[in-house]
């Protein structure tokens, strides 16, 4: 149940590269490109760039983690659907069939005018073309009370991996009866529907451990992706469990302690025993070092990704602001693809096509019960655009929901094999 005022009171991949710029060769002898951030964007960049260009470009993807654990899905851990060993990759097929230079190390810095990436282990990269796909980092402060320091009291699990695995063992340890809190994310962010997903997810856990427990989120936003189906279903499934405070009622005057583990919301504290807090979100900070953010995000032409303040940087996924996708791991391998073939282009004799996207939003509400949002996009001067779009209805029936979620099943293995071969 959404709760606001007037109810109450009656959550690095960098490949640069432009169409119309010729080929820049190095001593080598071929031309050098450098992905920074190894997830749905950037790996799928590096992957397409090396397997297409037949050895004409060098690849070099930088990415500090030996294995990437997808954050799309990690939610389904939280519900005790899947196991958290699925949720992790390695880099090595792309370093042995297809031939890049996986360098785990900390993209540090950029210098735009000598054309190098800047590592923390103290070398640097030389590139013809960078591509940038960092993901999301978070706005310290935005909670008032919480800051990474306190991310192991009061865990994002917005970065999958320790901090997923963090918040699963902190739900499973709650009393009887407790509380567990969500903080949810301002306007834009990481996957819409996300933390509602996650609430889900939650609800199902509790239901088989801690049927008493209750579930609460204090929400910055008006409305959020899927809304309808998200309460229709809390309601069919976890009926008494969830409560949503939406800004009407101070969803958006959220402050944290974690040390006495309290929330705070409009004045009004509530003791919790788990508290996930999600802040808001600004593009990776790789970015911010190269120059080219207008603020929090990264301006980028919609026809390929290049980055407006420098043609020759391509952002993609999470950190890019480009239109009217929504930030999820789809849109980053959609728009890798699009940005590998102008890069392609712009240094080989590669054909040039049309820009055009995709992408499907899946959540699972309870077992077998799976509803989706997407759409097709196109290019234009003011940025990505919608073509068409669709999402999951009210009345559909239960076989409908469970092959909605057989098919997200099915995607999560064709995507992860498109990033990592």
């Amino acid at each position: 149940m959404t709760i606001n005022r007037r109810i109450f009171l009656g959550s690095t991949v960098a490949i640069t590269t432009s169409l119309c710029a010729p080929a820049v060769l190095t001593a080598q002898g071929r031309p050098q490109v450098v992905v920074v951030g190894g997830g749905a964007g950037g790996a799928t960049a590096a992957r397409y760039i090396a397997n297409d260009s037949q050895g004409a470009v060098d690849v070099t993807l930088i990415e500090p983690t030996r294995a990437y654990y997808t954050c799309f899905f990690s939610n389904l851990y939280l519900g005790g659907f899947r196991d958290y060993e699925s949720l992790g990759h390695s880099y090595g097929t792309l370093a042995a069939d297809y031939g890049i230079n996986v360098v785990h190390d900390w993209a540090i810095a950029v210098d735009r005018d000598t054309k190098t990436v800047r590592l923390a282990g103290g070398g640097s990269v030389p590139y013809d073309r960078l591509v940038l796909s960092p993901g999301i980092d978070f706005i310290e402060d935005s909670v008032p009370g919480w800051s990474l320091a306190a991310q192991n009291a009061m865990p994002h699990a917005y970065k999958a991996g320790s901090q997923t695995q963090l918040l699963r063992a902190q739900i499973a340890a709650m009393p009887e009866g407790g509380t567990f809190a969500m903080v949810a994310p301002p306007n834009p962010y990481r996957c819409p529907p996300g933390p509602y997903e996650r609430v889900s997810m939650v609800a199902h856990m509790l239901r088989e451990t801690n049927p008493t427990a209750r579930i609460l989120i204090a929400d910055p936003k008006e409305s959020f992706s899927k809304q309808a189906l998200f309460e229709d279903g809390w309601e069919r499934h976890y009926p008494g469990m969830i409560q949503r405070i939406g800004p009407d009622f101070g969803g958006g005057s959220v402050e944290v302690d974690a040390q006495a583990m309290t929330l705070s919301i409009d004045g009004q504290v509530e003791n919790v025993d788990v508290c996930n807090v999600i802040p808001a979100q600004r593009a990776g900070s790789i970015a911010f070092a190269a120059g080219i953010t207008d603020g929090d995000w990264v301006p980028v032409s919609a026809y390929d990704m290049s980055s407006r303040a420098d043609p020759e940087i391509y952002v993609l996924g999470d950190s890019a602001a480009q239109g009217a996708m929504p930030k999820s791991g789809f849109s980053a391998n959609s728009q890798a693809k699009v940005a590998a073939n102008a890069i392609l282009a712009a240094l080989t004799d590669a054909r040039a096509f049309p820009a055009r996207f995709s992408n499907t939003c899946w959540s699972l509400i309870d077992t077998d019960d799976g509803i989706k949002v997407g759409a097709t996009y196109a290019a234009s001067d003011e940025g990505i655009v919608s073509v068409d779009s669709f999402v999951s209805q009210l009345d559909e029936t239960a076989e409908l929901r469970a092959q909605t979620y057989r098919e997200s099943i099915d995607w999560y293995t064709a995507i992860t094999s498109d990033m990592f071969g």
